[in-house]
This record gives C-alpha cells, sequence and structure tokens, in this order.
C-alpha cells in the first residue's frame, strides 16, 4: 500500500501527542512535532527518495533515527514505537487535543479522574455537568468545551488540499501506468483548488478496451469497491477519500471536464445560459437538438454559450460567468508572476536553515528577495528576538547581503501583537528593519469588538506593514478569531497597510472571499509562505492557489514588484 506523506507526519504527530500527555521530555515530543512539519510540507514523497537512495537524515529535523523510523513506515505501514505507546496511553486521546483549549495535561486530567478517551465522551462529560466538578475546570471552562466539541463534531470531514495532493497524485501516476490511457485529471473541487477536498472525481481518456477499472482495483490503496463497472467505478482509499473514475470518450472530454469540475452552481448557471441560446449542456457536450456542437475541449463549450474559457479557480458562480460575459475575467496572478517571499524564518528561533542557506534557496527558486522574520520575544518559540539579539540580526543580514549576488534578504520580525495593540518590540528598533510582520498569536477568543480593536490600535503604528494571517484560523483544528474583517480591511486601506494571505497548507489565511473583499476595498496582499525550511518555500503555490480563487491579479499580490517598487509600496501613507 502507497505510504503518503501525509501518513507519516500522522504518525509522528500522533505519537508526539501521547509522548506530551504522558509528561514526556519537551524536546523528544518538539523532535517528532518537527519531524511530522518536515514530511508534511516536504515537496516529494518520502517513499519515492528512499526509493532513490537518498539519506534522510540529511532533511531538516530528522537524524538517523527519525530517518529509520521514517523508512520503518515506508516499508511496513506501521510505527512500532507508537504501537509501545498505545499500549500505556490511548491513541484515541490524540483526537481529544484536536479540540481547541485543551493541552495535554487537562487532557490526562480528563482521562484519569473521569475517564475520558474519545470526543463523544467529552461531549456526554459536558452535557452531564461532570467536568465542571473537576478542580479547575468550572462550568464556564465546560461550557466553552461543550460548544468546542460541538463546533468540531458539526466541522465538515474534508482533508486539506496539500494532503488529498498527495493521495491523488500517487492514484494518477498509478492509473496513468494502465495500458491504452491516454489523459488522467483530478476534477471537481481539488481542481478548483479549495482548501479542503471532500473526494476526488478522477477522469480517464483511454483507447477502446482499456482495463482502466481493473487497474483501479488493483490499486494497493483501495479499502473497499463501492461500485464497479465498464466506465465508472467507485471506491473508497485508506486514506478515508472517496474516489470516483470515470473513462470519457475524447469527444466528451472537454463537457465531462466542465462538468466533473463543477461547481454545481456554476454548472447550473452555464445550463441555463445554454438553454437560452437553444442547447442543451450536460457532461457529454453541448447539443443542439440531437446533434453534439461542441465538448472535446473545454474551450469549445465555453465558446458555444459565448463565453471565454473561465479559470477553474473562479468556477464558484461567484459572479464569474456575468464578468466573462462582459470580458472582465481578471488576470489571475500565477505562481511565475512572485519576485519574493515576504514572511520566512531562520535557526535564530523556530525555523530549521540558516539565513544564507534560505537566501540561496530563494535565489534558486527565481526570487529577486527574501524576508527574514524570526519571532519577537513575547511568542511562546525557543529564543524569541529580544531587542538585543534582533539588531545583531539586522547587522548580520547586512554582513550577508553584502557578499549576496543576485537576491537581497530584507531585514524583518514577526512581531507580536500585545492584547492591548501595542507591539512587542519598541518602534526605536522596529525603525531599523525594511518592514515588520505583525501578527495575532495568543487570547484568540476575544470578543469580535475587542480583537478588531486590538488589531486597530496596533495598525495604528507607524511600523506595522503587514498583518500575518490575519484570522489566525488552522484548517480542520481552529476557528478563525471572531473579527470584523471589512472593518480592518478599511483601515489598512486608509493607512497604507497590507494583508497577508498565509501559504502555509495549515492556514491558507485569507481565504478567498476574505481576498475577494481586499481587492474590492483595495489592499494589497502578501501571498507569503511562513517557511520555517528551505522546503517551506515550495508552499508558496497553495498561497497562489487562494489568490486566484479570491479574483487576485499580478497588481494585487505586493510581492509581484520589483525590489526597489516593493520597498517603495512598504512605506506608509
Amino acid at each position: 500500500m502507497p505510504v503518503h506523506n501525509s501518513d507519516i507526519a500522522d504518525f509522528f504527530a500522533t505519537l508526539a501527542d501521547l509522548l506530551e500527555i504522558e509528561g514526556a521530555n519537551p524536546f523528544r515530543v518538539r523532535a517528532y512535532r518537527n519531524a511530522a512539519a518536515t514530511v508534511r510540507s516536504h515537496p516529494r514523497r518520502m517513499a519515492d527518495l528512499i526509493d532513490e537512495g537518498m539519506d534522510l537524515a540529511e532533511l531538516p529535523d530528522i537524524g538517523d533515527d527519525l530517518a529509520g523510523k521514517i523508512q520503518t513506515i515506508v516499508e511496513t505501514g506501521r510505527l512500532p514505537l507508537l504501537d509501545e505507546v498505545a499500549q500505556r496511553t490511548p491513541v484515541e486521546l490524540s483526537d481529544l487535543m484536536a479540540i481547541e483549549g485543551l493541552g495535554a495535561k487537562r487532557v490526562r486530567r480528563l482521562y484519569d479522574e473521569l475517564g475520558i478517551r474519545s470526543v463523544e465522551d467529552l461531549r456526554r462529560a459536558a452535557d452531564s455537568g461532570a467536568i465542571r466538578e473537576l478542580p479547575g475546570f468550572g462550568p464556564k471552562t465546560e461550557e466553552a468545551i461543550r460548544k468546542r466539541v460541538e463546533a468540531h463534531a458539526g466541522r465538515e470531514r474534508r482533508m486539506k488540499l496539500a494532503d488529498a495532493e498527495d493521495v491523488a497524485d500517487a492514484l494518477v501516476h498509478w492509473l496513468a501506468g494502465c495500458d491504452g490511457v491516454r489523459e488522467v485529471v483530478v476534477a471537481g473541487s481539488f481542481r478548483r483548488r479549495r482548501e479542503t477536498v471532500g473526494d476526488l472525481d478522477v477522469l480517464v481518456t483511454a483507447s477502446k478496451g482499456a482495463p482502466v477499472m481493473q487497474r483501479l482495483a488493483d490499486y494497493d490503496e483501495v479499502d473497499e469497491i463501492v461500485s464497479s463497472g465498464k466506465t465508472r467505478s467507485t471506491v473508497r482509499l485508506h486514506a478515508g477519500l472517496s474516489v470516483d473514475v470515470r473513462v470519457v470518450p475524447q469527444v466528451s472530454y472537454g463537457a465531462a471536464l466542465v462538468y466533473f469540475t463543477g461547481s454545481k452552481s456554476h454548472n447550473i448557471a452555464l445550463r441555463k445560459r445554454g438553454m437560452r441560446k437553444g442547447y442543451k449542456v450536460n457532461e457529454y457536450g453541448v447539443f443542439k437538438g440531437e446533434r453534439r456542437v461542441a465538448g472535446q475541449t473545454e474551450a469549445s463549450v465555453y465558446a458555444k454559450l459565448g463565453l471565454p474559457l473561465i479559470p477553474p479557480e473562479l468556477r464558484e458562480d461567484r459572479g464569474e460567468i456575468d464578468a466573462a460575459r462582459r470580458g472582465r475575467l481578471p488576470k489571475l496572478v500565477t505562481l511565475e508572476d512572485i519576485r519574493g517571499d515576504l514572511h520566512c524564518h531562520s535557526k535564530a528561533t523556530d525555523g530549521r536553515d540558516t539565513i544564507s542557506r534560505m537566501a540561496e534557496a530563494a535565489k534558486e527558486r527565481g526570487y529577486e528577495y527574501l524576508s527574514i522574520n524570526d519571532h519577537s520575544k513575547h511568542v511562546s518559540v525557543a529564543h524569541g528576538l529580544d531587542r538585543k539579539r534582533l539588531l545583531a540580526q539586522v547587522r548580520a543580514i547586512d554582513r550577508l547581503n553584502a557578499k549576496l549576488d543576485g537576491i537581497v534578504v530584507l531585514k524583518s520580525v514577526e512581531v507580536d501583537i500585545l492584547e492591548d495593540g501595542s507591539l512587542d518590540l519598541p518602534d526605536d528598533v522596529l525603525k531599523e528593519l525594511d518592514f515588520t510582520v505583525c501578527a495575532v498569536h495568543y487570547q484568540l477568543r476575544l470578543t469580535r469588538r475587542k480583537q478588531t480593536e486590538r488589531i486597530l490600535r496596533a495598525m495604528d503604528n507607524p511600523y506595522f506593514n503587514i498583518l500575518a494571517h490575519p484570522t489566525g484560523r488552522l484548517i480542520n483544528r481552529r476557528d478563525p478569531c471572531e473579527l470584523d474583517l471589512e472593518r480592518l480591511l478599511e483601515a489598512a486601506h486608509e493607512r497604507g497597510c497590507i494583508f497577508e494571505l498565509n501559504a502555509h497548507p495549515d492556514r491558507l489565511d485569507l481565504n478567498d472571499e476574505a481576498c475577494r473583499l481586499a481587492k474590492d476595498i483595495g489592499v494589497g496582499i502578501a501571498v507569503a509562505t511562513d517557511a520555517h525550511s528551505v522546503d517551506g518555500l515550495d508552499t508558496m503555490r497553495y498561497g497562489i492557489d487562494q489568490a486566484r480563487r479570491g479574483w487576485l491579479e499580478k497588481k494585487d499580490v505586493v510581492n509581484t514588484l520589483s525590489l526597489a517598487a516593493l520597498q517603495k509600496r512598504l512605506r506608509r501613507r
């Protein structure tokens, strides 16, 4: 069975949770969490690297011991140490760690004193009033837990885009190896690049008689064959995703791609437009009576309806058809437009590579500039930068820039926005930087009014430039802060501040709808990776996906500018 990076990362993350619940050495726990992050964000599959003979110990935060564990997982699908720990501490307790507000110590107490070992146990205990009886909890904490359990249970069970991509790429590679197969494309929300994916719709074109469905049935990762036919089968994968595979004739390929890419509301709008023009539009083509008049390509389908080809990312029925009709579709930003990354970390705080190595890697990716934004002292990471250490880093970057050729390292910091709206470092230090990235990392559950005013006060500081991961959400793990986002965007526009679209696959924050709002208000967006390693730089593409879904063009994204133009843009009004 293929083992994906997300599987390996989940093993390490679960092990870290259980060890933390047991009270293990924090450095040991952090080692497994760092390993999970390294594997999850790596652009290539660990299994492929092993096949090529690469020494995985060379990867950041891996080393010989973890490299051996990765190889064991790839070869056996198991992590023996996790099995051993799970005999002492129920593996289900890891699920409780996903409930916001429940740290390892609280999870341990709930298990030891109330026997709670699952989210359902937790719900029942909260409903019965048992939690409030524990010292240190009380009625307010119990009510907060109950609400968070409800939110957790109500959250749609969808896979993050990056994890779904890992699964989809392996499946596409397998099906493409079938005799007679010409094309394999994953459609649906995956092709529209939604931040999460519920299932996979796969379209295949192949020569007559190609054994596509048998090839699918033989795939090691198939857990269950739900249905099977000559041209369509549905399976469930071990990863939990349901997959529909359809073999479509070449003459209908474009129409099928439009139909199965969706969205449903976009397709309905297309069909209505077709009806007004006297056409029937479905997955087989565009028909005038019984005669197919378009369908072999997507462009032909849209052209017959009097429209240019609409990019998949825009197909959500949010005005894209009217824009296409009027010739006003945005020319969406592309990865190739990006000229630098404005949010990265080094070994000075919680990064894994030196500033020099990060700069060289950025240069290899064709960037003109790279910003180093190590954390200020308040955030809960090891060795946050205080005044003295940040100024020393500024001088070190100046020395490095004197040696570098073809890339400039920008001096910055990820500075905490404190609860009163002040910044975590004094102005006389911040003025020595090229710009600042400012972020909320704690007290995420303030009221909408207080959280909004907190950030507004921070924006009043003349050295505030970019608001990092503005809503603080973590996909499938933590809901966004309560914010008056429109008010904040209007304030940012007035002050010349910028909002970040954090490209980390766990964040993708701002989301697509907020990006559209920012564009309408006129606020510049920095698409940035928040990279903590060289490999993290490659997550930029996920940010670009969401930027495109938010209708952003090159002119809307500040890090498409040249260095000189960017420096001018970063000056506050």
